[in-house]
């Protein structure tokens, strides 16, 4: 009969041989990331702290953040392929408002999760459509809907370094999400 401990010693082992085998070079577990950012209605609406927190009350894991100001250069250049718009112009002037938090959320499925939270564009509709959004809280409308969010593994993959350079080499693997 074998005692309780071997077999507790057996599990442990096998335990610790999965979650090294898990882990990367970096000694983190990879998980996917999304770019998110919080656009001045956010900040200036002071709902920072409550968007942050329902980050990670929902598992996800702030990787990076920083606030910056964007100009009218950087704000044409990132979302580009909405300058042929007719609502561009204003949109240009609405991000250049104020300042933005820019974040790299990680997490398992990330992209699409972060979607789902954010709820739909436009935030009148989110507000009848899914109350508990975060575009449905604090958005107005589908211009100032205070928040993005990366829409695939592609746009991730060209947003994040966009803002932060560091991790281009770190970035998962067609943006149209204003």
């Amino acid at each position: 009969m074998r005692t309780p401990f071997v077999g507790f010693s057996s599990i442990l082992v096998l335990l610790v041989f999965v979650s090294a085998s898990c882990f990367s070079t970096h000694g983190s577990l990879e998980m996917e990331k999304t770019l998110a950012i919080i656009k001045p209605d956010g900040l200036i609406g002071n709902y920072t702290d409550d968007i942050k927190r329902t980050i990670v009350e929902y598992g996800f894991s702030i990787f990076k953040e920083k606030i910056v100001q964007l100009d009218q250069a950087t704000v044409e250049k990132f979302y580009a392929e909405h300058s042929s718009k007719c609502f561009f112009s204003r949109f240009i002037k609405y991000m250049t408002s104020g300042p933005v938090l820019v974040m790299v959320l990680e997490k398992d499925n990330a992209i699409a999760d972060w979607r789902a939270l954010m709820g739909p564009t436009d935030a009148s509709k989110a507000k009848i459509t899914h109350p508990h959004s975060i575009r449905a809280k604090c958005g107005l409308d589908i211009e100032r809907n205070c928040v993005h969010g990366s829409d695939s593994p592609k746009s991730a993959q060209r947003e994040i370094p966009f803002f932060f350079q560091e991790l281009s080499a770190d970035v998962i693997g067609e943006h149209d999400e204003l």
